[in-house]
């Protein structure tokens, strides 16, 4: 699992999500970290976008990422005090010496796990770091099905400005792998500097995962509570459902 985000891609993260994904996501990871009383660590902290509102706010939060560039956007906000908290660090073998009544894997994190030896590897050592009647949290798409065989051409999903009078773009295609259950996605920035359009192009694969085949993975696992839930109010799954909401506690 090697799929860190590139420095061009981490210099423009927070501006690209903090539209694209908080009006999403946003009040339901921070409703759960923020009343958790406990240690709360966020696999896949990035540049810190529930991270440091949480920690503002009082929660006793910890961070992992594999992506160094990520890292550094994210400690560049922390005081030396709290820097120690955020690691360079992977799901699957991350270790630390005490264990949480939360861990959250938010936006995706768990697709970029490719092989199902790792997945199980993830879950359990998960399990391992929560203390008992700790809560594992992750978000993964239901896949639609006529655009995952379809796929996306060229789509811009994202442009503003980074600077007064300096654009910046993303452009999303992706290609299915149907047989390796893998979404090919191909991400374009393009960004003026320098008086002219630069770009640059980062190729991610992602698993998708279906309902039922979710549930065995994780009954293979340590985990054997757990609840899957088809949107971020906690509605049940149904046929209008988007997203696997996955509460795992141990």
């Amino acid at each position: 699992m090697q799929n860190e985000y590139p420095q061009t891609f981490a210099r423009f993260y927070d501006l690209i999500y903090h539209q694209v994904r908080n009006n999403v996501d946003h009040d339901f990871f921070i409703d759960e970290i923020t009343r958790t009383k406990g240690k709360v660590l966020e696999i896949g902290v990035g540049t810190g976008r529930f991270f440091t509102e949480a920690l503002n706010r009082g929660a006793d939060i910890y961070g992992l990422d594999i992506s160094p560039f990520m890292i550094q956007v994210l400690l560049s906000k922390l005081s030396p005090v709290h820097q120690p908290r955020i690691t360079l660090q992977n799901i699957v073998d991350f270790h630390y010496d005490f264990q949480f009544d939360l861990i959250v894997a938010p936006f995706r994190v768990f697709m970029h796990i490719l092989d199902k030896a790792s997945q199980i590897k993830a879950l359990n050592n998960v399990f391992r770091h929560l203390n008992t009647g700790g809560k594992f949290i992750i978000d993964l798409f239901i896949p639609d099905l006529k655009q995952l065989i379809q796929g996306l051409d060229h789509q811009t999903d994202f442009e503003g400005e980074y600077e007064a009078g300096k654009k910046v773009r993303r452009i999303v295609s992706t290609r299915p792998d149907l047989i390796k259950q893998l979404i090919n996605v191909t991400f374009r920035i393009e960004w003026d500097e320098a008086n002219t359009v630069r770009c640059e192009d980062w190729e991610i694969p992602m698993r998708f995962f279906f309902r039922y085949e979710l549930e065995h993975l994780i009954e293979r696992s340590d985990f054997k509570d757990y609840r899957i839930m088809g949107d971020y109010s906690g509605n049940e799954l149904n046929e209008k459902s988007k997203e696997f909401i996955v509460i795992c506690k141990r």
